[in-house]
């Protein structure tokens, strides 16, 4: 039957969806946050649960990246320890697993969870334990999900290389790449080239955050210095196209990354909230989508920007009529742009994601 209609709220949900942008310290539930900082005495602005959701929500919708970075000290704060660690992890795969998500790829820094003694490879550890205890609870209640870790190093310390070698060092065990993140002006991926050289060598995935909050210099870095297979966000990729007597014409980064097929990691709601783009009918997924890029659907951080999959897929739908058929190309390209190898990327579009939404016809 034709996928070409419009999807309701329940269809939408029970889609199968893949998401390769993901923080998981953006992704709390507000209750495990205010158990998890009254058991190692973290200070927090409330703890009313709604009210402290609605703290992070406002603080997400401030228009400005650095703000919007402000309120991670609260949940990186709280995950400090294994046991914190491990249950935040968990409830991320069993969250992504109610709201139809069957393969995620979810980032997390883990320089940003050693104040109280943890080292690097502990909080790695800890992340992927929470991973596989969520997916087999997930599983065990007919929802199968697969998680993979990416590791995040912060463009604004000097950590990279240490990430990047853990890496290496897990990938076999649930780690399927590198990331870098953090304020994007002023702080350039070439900055820890190094790091992404060394990945290089050894074989092994990464993406970048760029795009975003700064423009075409950020994505052109990313790409052809440092070698990044995908974007995070990348959104002002559209700062390189312009409109000839109505035409859209692109320039030669926006026809390089199109050409290349490079996905773009986009996040809408997290984008208005940041202020890289006005509102979701104006967003540039509906031309970036209509131009053929490879675009991909993600949440970014669903706690500060209130989100899921399921959420973002509705918008789309009512901002650019987007069809059951469109949100299966947006969720093929994801898996085509996994990190996960090509016979399993396979193994999933044909026996899940197709699947899944044929039945939805």
């Amino acid at each position: 039957m034709s996928l070409a209609f419009k999807p309701g709220a329940e269809q939408i949900l029970r889609a199968p969806k893949a998401l390769l942008h993901d923080h998981l310290d953006g992704g709390l539930r507000p209750q495990t946050v205010i158990e998890l900082a009254d058991a190692i005495g973290h200070e927090l602005p409330t703890t009313d649960v709604a009210a402290l959701g609605d703290w992070f929500h406002r603080g997400a919708n401030s228009g400005s990246l650095v703000q919007y970075l402000e309120t991670f000290q609260h949940t990186a704060g709280v995950m400090q320890t294994r046991e914190g660690i491990e249950r935040v992890a968990a409830e991320c795969a069993l969250d992504l697993a109610a709201d139809g998500v069957v393969y995620a790829e979810v980032r997390f820094a883990p320089e940003l969870h050693t104040s109280r003694g943890l080292t690097m490879s502990q909080v790695v550890e800890s992340v992927l334990a929470g991973f596989a205890c969520g997916s087999r609870e997930a599983a065990a209640a007919g929802r199968p999900i697969r998680v993979g870790a990416l590791l995040t190093a912060m463009r604004t310390a000097a950590r990279a290389d240490d990430v990047a070698r853990l890496v290496i060092d897990f990938r076999d065990k649930g780690v399927v790449g590198f990331d870098i993140a953090g304020a994007e002006k002023g702080f350039p991926p070439t900055a820890h080239l190094s790091a992404f050289d060394f990945l290089r060598r050894e074989n092994s995935h990464f993406t970048i955050h760029a795009g975003e909050a700064y423009g075409l210099p950020s994505i052109w870095e990313a790409i052809q210095i440092c070698g990044a297979e995908r974007l995070g966000h990348g959104v002002r990729i559209v700062d390189d196209i312009e409109f000839v007597d109505g035409v859209p014409v692109l320039g030669r980064l926006a026809s390089y990354v199109r050409d290349r097929r490079i996905p773009l990691e986009l996040c809408p709601t997290s984008n208005l909230h940041t202020s890289a783009a006005p509102s979701m009918r104006e967003h540039p997924i509906g031309l970036l989508k209509d131009l053929h890029f490879r675009i991909t659907v993600n949440t970014d951080n669903r706690l500060m920007s209130d989100v899921t999959m399921s959420s973002e897929f509705g918008k789309l739908v009512e901002a650019f009529d987007w069809t059951l058929a469109d949100l299966q190309w947006v969720t093929v390209n994801a898996m085509k742009s996994a990190f996960i190898p090509f016979d399993e990327r396979l193994e999933i579009i044909n026996r899940v994601i197709k699947p899944g939404y044929a039945a939805l016809a």
